[in-house]
């Protein structure tokens, strides 16, 4: 299977991402707001994993001190399993 690569235009339709690298001294908390702002805009059919890759190559090799940068090379990690916390089985191990 080929994976087409995103157009920028695509992987930040509303230009949030290019603006954030714009903001001389951002913050790391700003980054991680604008990158919430970024996730809930993206088109239905984009994939979030390939829109950050995009983002990464176009504004992230030029600017790799940059908290975006971080943030966004951060969203390419896979988060732990979750681990059962309790629940009537926990209850009951216990009993």
């Amino acid at each position: 299977m080929v994976r087409r690569v995103l157009q920028t235009e695509e992987a930040d339709p509303k230009g949030l991402v290019r603006e954030c690298y714009a903001i001389e001294g951002i913050t790391e908390a700003e980054c991680k707001s604008i990158f919430i702002d970024w996730a809930l805009s993206l088109k239905g059919g984009a994939e979030p994993r390939e829109a950050i890759r995009a983002l990464l190559v176009r504004y992230g090799e030029a600017a790799p001190d940059h908290p975006m940068t971080a943030i966004l090379t951060a969203g390419l990690l896979t988060p732990d399993r979750p681990h059962r916390r309790g629940g009537r089985l926990g209850r009951q191990a216990g009993a």
